[in-house]
């Protein structure tokens, strides 16, 4: 017979605070004495390990509840206080009431009639709402805090002052201080009455501010802090009985003295004691008050202590968490790999398994793999049979039988092999991209392998980072994985819409040299890099055809790209590389004109070919895209070949004159101001004085000098030298980096000014006291391809340490803010009715970003780029037919556009109208607009919140 149950909803929670008479009902005894082990090693009666408080060694019952140490909850004692003690946690709480109330009758500063008032208004509110809001209590604070005399018996409010932790004085009219006892403070306490309270929102049935000042301390069980045995065979005791034992001790010695009549300044001095070491029991991080710690200068760990912060009970062991089926290696890069695969060594795939069901059609593999056993890859580790029995195939002998009796339904635990789907993370996992879904392939070898182009998500690079995988244990994981979690779904990010994956480093180098007006290819050549790229259709014809047939590099690129691909952009290497290099044009899917470079192909940038492809085609054919761009150039490297030489960063004998050129100028430039500066001539700055100005001056000076000769020894190099090629593409370092090789390393600044700080008077000893000039100052002529003097080794390092404690510091600061973000975001989610709410259903954003846009699928931040679109439509269209007017194009998008905000509409009639597009033409762009708008509205459930949190966080860390 089914019984049914009961469904009961919580109402309400409430904290409360234990008082006297519950501490005492709870505990099973009094603790009496300091003492904890007698000689034989036994627990002393009424001490703070007594038996009755429970029992941890093997085989001994606990006396109160006659349990072994596996079964034994443990249990409260208590220790009776000669003087009651103020608990440091509520001290701001025991100074706002006792601000609150009248220090002689104990009522609430408050006249009868607004005391009714609020009464009146808070029982209003509790009937309505079932709840009384923070502003009622706040106007109760704000009118206490205003009153002078005590409404009731008429005396004068005296101000209260906390001197933390623990010390309470009172402030008379004459200014006077007067300390008030634990004694004075409870009895203040215990006289304001209960209506009173419940107006200061407290409630004295479970919190009575008089039981803020402990009479009597709860002694926690044994379990809590258990005694370890030392390898000497002593025992230790846990930090909490460490000052437990303080407590008893320095109780004992009040009550003898109190008993001996001894001086009131004896006995407050030990009072104080008894108060440090309580409070210190509670919280040893308090502020004011010396950490207590050990003999040998450790601090101890107490109550506080052991709940709060990372390493604390509720972070540490209660929200933290552990997996199975998890490996950890370094990485390394592998451009031969898939972009969303991952290579694991086979070492790993050997351990970790996946469970897969016995059907009629895998029988016969799983067969084999059974045979295989767990030392062959591929093999198994586990059988689980339909009834749950497992068999562990390391023990088994005759593998052969056990695979014959394999049948439909059975389990079988085997290897990771290529194909399966798994999760990779690298820590700091501070976005949602930290963790993505990769495709195996087992590869020999101890590291992780990954190309090279999915490390930006990661924030990952292979100088000895290491990595987790994390591999899926059902069906249903593993389909989460590629679906939801997936490298191809993720290229674009939530945090400004754009591809964050994309080509970085040598892969950029290449795909510049490629595309290159002067790049030709013979047939054997170009065949192999357009194979390599995975391309099966027919060649192009020859760009040239004799003496012998050449293709170029831009034909081979344009055969990755479809027919009705329409492409502009400015280039990174701008007009360095020439006027046919400053932007790169793509007309139905062939490049005309331009290289391909960082900021038309790099990772973290908006509007590359890549972006362009996944906006129009979809994350499929964007992956399909890079991948066989990036095969095609790791091909065409090959052939081609890049170093970077010591010869790369040797400057001509002119170009090394005009650096010692500027650098001298910058030298005359500092004497003429130093000379300005002596004779009173130099132009204050405004808020600064003649010395902060001088040195703003100098500064500003000498850090010119810097960035002329990176740009002057970049453009003396060349697009032919492998240093320039790099730094001009965006493939790596910049025109600083190039001057700082060869030029001159320039000024070194600490905290933004030139360096100060050393010696006496002058950062080194090797200059006269008060000399301003470059060199004395921390000015490095040298450059690191000729090296430094040790003079300017030494300011260099200066400069280096700063940047070093720099990161550090702020990496720490970014978390953190990362971290209270979250906390404060995480509930904000977009719900089905499009508004974003928080978990009390309270509406944060009637729609969500005013646009209902996911940034991720966002255009670079704005939902349609109409103007890109109409772009495309000019290009790829034939011109024919007049332009359609503006009332016809208006009604158009009226019609055809209704889902369209206000500022979309506007913004495609304009771009329709600017590049006079006909009427045909201009149904298909707001077609195409709506068709866009619809694929970027958020969806219902995205934790926008959390996305928010995470976009702030992430750069800055």
């Amino acid at each position: 017979m089914s019984q049914e149950v009961e469904i009961k909803h919580i109402d309400s929670i409430k904290f409360g605070v234990l008082s006297p008479a519950e501490i005492r009902r709870l505990s099973v005894m009094e603790v009496t004495t300091d003492e904890t082990y007698d000689q034989d090693g036994l627990s002393v009666p009424g001490g703070i390990m007594d038996t009755r408080l429970g029992t941890i060694e093997p085989r001994q019952r606990c006396k109160t509840c006659g349990n072994l140490p596996d079964k034994c909850p443990g249990h409260f004692g208590h220790i009776e206080l000669p003087v009651p003690v103020i608990h440091v946690s509520f001290a701001r709480e025991i100074e706002r009431v006792l601000q609150s109330t009248c220090r002689q009758c104990g009522r609430i500063l408050l006249p009868n009639d607004r005391i009714e008032y609020y009464k009146g208004k808070m029982k209003e509110y509790e009937e309505l709402y079932g709840i009384i809001p923070e502003q009622i209590f706040d106007q109760i604070k704000d009118e206490v805090r205003r009153a002078n005399r005590c409404p009731h018996c008429g005396a004068e409010k005296y101000q209260i002052k906390l001197e933390r932790p623990t010390k309470f004085y009172e402030r008379d009219p004459e200014g006077t201080l007067r300390l008030l006892n634990s004694r004075i403070i409870r009895e203040r306490l215990n006289s304001i009455p209960h209506d009173d309270l419940r107006l200061l929102n407290i409630d004295p049935e479970v919190a009575h501010p008089a039981w803020y000042v402990i009479e009597v301390l709860p002694v926690p069980p044994i379990q809590v802090r258990p005694s370890i045995i030392l390898e000497t065979g002593e025992r230790s005791e846990d930090d909490l009985t460490h000052k437990l034992v303080d407590i008893i001790r320095t109780a004992r010695r009040i009550r003898e003295y109190i008993e001996s009549g001894a001086s009131p300044l004896i006995i407050q001095d030990h009072e104080d004691l008894l108060q440090y070491h309580v409070t210190t029991y509670f919280d040893n991080e308090a502020v004011g008050v010396l950490p207590a710690q050990h003999r040998t200068r450790k601090t101890l760990k107490t109550l506080a202590q052991r709940l709060k912060g990372k390493e604390g009970r509720f972070r540490k062991n209660l929200s933290g968490k552990r997996v199975d089926f998890s490996a950890r290696t370094v990485i390394s890069p592998d451009p031969y790999l898939e972009i969303d695969e991952v290579g694991v060594p086979e070492e790993i795939a050997k351990i970790l398994t996946v469970p897969e069901r016995v059907t009629y059609w895998n029988r016969e593999w799983l067969m084999q793999l059974v045979r295989n056993g767990p030392f062959v890859h591929p093999g198994s580790e586990y059988i689980i049979r339909p009834n749950g029995a497992r068999h562990k195939l390391q023990f088994v002998e005759n593998r052969d039988a056990l695979a014959e009796a394999l049948d439909v339904g059975f389990i079988v635990e085997r290897h990771l092999i290529d194909g399966d789907f798994v999760i990779f993370n690298r820590q700091p996992s501070l976005h949602r991209l930290s963790m993505l879904g990769h495709r195996v392939r087992v590869l020999p070898g101890k590291t992780f392998r990954l190309n090279p182009t999915v490390c930006p998500p990661y924030n990952a690079d292979f100088d000895g980072d290491e990595m987790n995988l994390h591999v899926p244990q059902s069906l249903e994981a593993s389909v989460e994985t590629s679906m939801l979690l997936g490298v191809k779904n993720h290229y674009l990010t939530p945090r400004y819409g754009a591809p964050i994956m994309g080509a970085i480093r040598d892969f950029i180098t290449g795909a510049y040299l490629l595309t290159r007006k002067d790049t030709y290819l013979t047939k054997e050549e170009f065949t192999r890099i357009v194979y390599a790229a995975g391309y099966e259709g027919e060649l192009p014809e020859p760009e040239i055809k004799a003496p012998e047939p050449l293709w170029s590099g831009r034909q081979a690129v344009s055969l990755l790209l479809r027919k009705d691909f329409n492409y502009v952009n400015k280039t990174s290497v701008g007009d360095v590389g020439g006027k046919d290099e400053a932007e790169i044009v793509i007309k139905n899917g062939k490049i005309i004109s331009g290289v391909i470079d960082k900021a038309s192909i790099g990772a973290e940038k908006a509007d590359t070919i890549l972006h362009r492809i996944i906006k129009k085609y979809g994350l499929e054919e964007g992956h399909k895209f890079i991948s066989s761009l990036e095969k095609m150039i790791r091909e065409f490297l090959l052939l081609r070949g890049f170093s970077f030489s010591y010869r790369d960063v040797e400057l001509p004998r002119n170009v090394q004159e005009r650096v010692n050129k500027e650098v001298d100028q910058a030298d005359v430039e500092v004497e003429r101001l130093l000379e300005d500066w002596k004779k009173g001539r130099i132009k204050r700055i405004p808020g600064m004085s003649e010395e902060e100005s001088l040195e703003a001056y100098i500064m500003d000076a000498l850090s010119n000098v810097r960035s002329k000769v990176g740009s002057l020894v970049s453009s003396a190099l060349g697009l032919d030298n492998s240093m320039v090629i790099m730094t001009k593409t965006g493939a790596r370092g910049s025109d600083l980096n190039v001057g700082q090789i060869s030029g001159c390393l320039g000024q070194q600044a600490l905290r933004g000014r030139r360096i100060f700080k050393g010696y006496s008077e002058r950062p080194l000893p090797h200059f006269n006291k008060g000399d301003l000039g470059p060199l004395a100052r921390g000015f490095i002529k040298s450059n690191y391809y000729h090296g430094l003097s040790p003079i300017e080794l030494f300011y260099h390092s200066m400069s280096g340490r700063e940047s070093l404690v720099d990161t550090a510091v702020r990496t720490q600061q970014s978390g953190y803010l990362q971290r209270r973000l979250i906390h404060a975001l995480e509930s904000l989610r977009v719900e089905y009715d499009g508004t974003v709410r928080d978990s009390y259903g309270n509406i944060v954003d009637i729609v969500y970003g005013e646009d209902g846009v996911d940034p991720s699928k966002s255009d670079h931040g704005k939902s349609v780029d109409a103007f890109r679109i109409v772009e495309e439509y000019a290009l790829s269209l034939p011109k024919k037919g007049s332009p359609a007017s503006r009332q016809v194009v208006k009604k158009m998008i009226e019609e055809y556009g209704k889902i369209l905000p206000p500022s979309v509409k506007k913004e495609t009639l304009q771009a329709i109208i600017s590049k006079h597009l006909s009427a045909s033409a201009a149904k298909k762009v707001v077609e195409r607009v709506v068709e866009e708008y619809r694929r970027a509205l958020v969806e219902a459930g995205e934790s926008v919140g959390i996305v928010a949190a995470q976009s702030i966080g992430e750069p800055g860390t």
